[in-house]
Parts: C-alpha cells; sequence; structure tokens
C-alpha cells in the first residue's frame, strides 16, 4: 500500500472522527453499527480512524444506522474530495518539471482573481530566470527527475505575461522570510529584489510584506493560493493538494484577508524590499 501523506491523512482521520461521532450520538457501539449496516466491525474502526474509505452505499448506510440520512449527501460529497485531494508530484512531473509548468501556465489563463500567500520563497510569477532555475534544480535533485530547469523556467517567465494583460487581479502576501530565503549566489538575489520592486507598479498587481516582527492578527503554518473563490491548492514535498469544499474555500480566503491585515504595502514594502536588497548586495561584495 502506498504511503498517504501526512496533511491528507489528516483529512482523513477528521473524517473518520466525523463518522465516529455521527454512531455515538446514536448511542450506538461499533457492533452494533456493523450489524445494522453489514459492514465487519473491524472496517468500523479502520474507517474512523482514517485508515479505510467507504463506498457512497456504505456512507449513506451508516448515516441511514445513525439517524442522520440528512448528512449523507454532504458526507459522499467529502469523501469523493478526499479521494482526489492530493496530486503526487512524482506522477505529475515524470517528464520533467516543464510539463508541470505549462499545466500551471493554463490555470493562470483562466482564473481572474489569484490570492498568494508565500512564508518562505517567491512565487514563480514574480522570480526570474537565475532564481527560478536554482529553485527547479533543488526539485530535479530531491525527486530524480530529468534535468528540464532551464525549458521548465522559459515556461514559467512566459507564463508571467499574465500580470500585464487581460482583466486578471493578483494579490501577493509574502512574510519577509520569504524575501531572504536565497536561491543562488547574492547577486542573483540582488537581481531577484530588485525586479519584485518593479513588480510594486503593476497595476494589477497588489505586493505586501508581512515584516517578521509585525504584530500578527493570524499566522497561517503553511502557504496557500485561492484561485478565484473555486478552490485552494496547497504544495507540500510530496504533493499538491486541492481544496473545492465552499466552506473550506471560504475559510482559507477569510485567513487571507487577515493574514493580509498584517502586511506593508506601497513606499512600506519598498523600503523593506530594499533594505533586506542591500543585505544581500553587502554579501555579493559591492555597493548598494
Amino acid at each position: 500500500m502506498s504511503q498517504v501523506p501526512g496533511e491528507v491523512q489528516e483529512v482523513r482521520d477528521a473524517f473518520g472522527a466525523r463518522l465516529r461521532e455521527l454512531r455515538q450520538q446514536a448511542s450506538l457501539t461499533g457492533r452494533a453499527l456493523a450489524e445494522r449496516t453489514g459492514l465487519h466491525f473491524t472496517k468500523v474502526s479502520r474507517v474512523e480512524h482514517g485508515r479505510q474509505t467507504l463506498t457512497d452505499a456504505e456512507l449513506r448506510a451508516w448515516c441511514v444506522a445513525c439517524g442522520a440520512a440528512d448528512q449523507a449527501q454532504d458526507l459522499i460529497a467529502m469523501a469523493r474530495t478526499i479521494d482526489s485531494l492530493y496530486r503526487e508530484w512524482r506522477r505529475m512531473t515524470r517528464a520533467g518539471l516543464r510539463g508541470l509548468q505549462e499545466t500551471v501556465t493554463r490555470r493562470y489563463r483562466h482564473v481572474r482573481l489569484l490570492r498568494i500567500y508565500e512564508r518562505t520563497v517567491i512565487p514563480g510569477l514574480l522570480q526570474i530566470p537565475g532564481y527560478s532555475d536554482a529553485s527547479m534544480a533543488q526539485w530535479v535533485a530531491l525527486m530524480g527527475l530529468p534535468d528540464d530547469a532551464e525549458s521548465a523556467t522559459a515556461t514559467r517567465l512566459a507564463s508571467q505575461q499574465v500580470l500585464h494583460s487581460g482583466l486578471r487581479r493578483f494579490v501577493f502576501v509574502l512574510e519577509e522570510q520569504a524575501l531572504r530565503t536565497r536561491f543562488g549566489d547574492p547577486g542573483v538575489m540582488v537581481d531577484q529584489l530588485d525586479h519584485l520592486l518593479s513588480v510594486l507598479s503593476l497595476p494589477r498587481v497588489s505586493l505586501g510584506i508581512v515584516p517578521a516582527m509585525a504584530e500578527r492578527t493570524f499566522v497561517s503554518q503553511v502557504p496557500f493560493w485561492v484561485w478565484d473563490d473555486d478552490k485552494v491548492t496547497l504544495e507540500t514535498i510530496s504533493a499538491e493538494v486541492e481544496i473545492t469544499r465552499p466552506d473550506e474555500v471560504s475559510l482559507y480566503a477569510a485567513a487571507f484577508d487577515l493574514i493580509r491585515q498584517s502586511a506593508v504595502y506601497g513606499g512600506q514594502a519598498r523600503g523593506l524590499i530594499t533594505a533586506i536588497r542591500d543585505e544581500f548586495q553587502r554579501l555579493r561584495g559591492g555597493d548598494a
């Protein structure tokens, strides 16, 4: 059996806990529920602990047995979402990173409002070639992928045209650490941060930076992207997680708005980016 990434297993655990709650609210033991549904009692236990899934029919039977038939459809929708919750990176990148970048580019063309929160890296839409090449190289090494970083970077840079055309809006919120995480030599970082300074003037782009010492209204442990009001994507080391349930998407959108409140914009953002840029310039060994 293939190992389920930790983030997905947590969702399965929560789903199992909800089913256990239904059983307990109906004052049923695991064996009593098994008798009413035709499931083996050991399967009831595995499901409640997130170790096994149920078919649509089994979920309906579970809800009926617990006197919660009205919840069956919501639970079936949730179970289907969990089943397709993540896309394994190895499968997605089997032909190389360029194909993955082409997939992302197609997504950009259809979005109208993209909200991006990043903690430790500058997102691809804002990267320069040297930064992107160094970023791609680490994934090639870790995943044992075909080394097509150069063509993948070319595809990524071409996708940045969406920042300049159409009716799309892009709202970026980056933690200060994202400006400091080094890809390439100090010269690459100086050029990358110079590019970020130029992004501040783009009419379709909002760029906020959360200072490391800022007072926080909300702290997210993971970066996330909100695509219109349709879905949220998260990236882990092993997979991309896609969230489509409307209530969960709304939750991430609300979290994004809270994080934005701690960010600085305009002249303050420019000052913070410039200060970090000058630190890299000193490491480079030249004048600012």
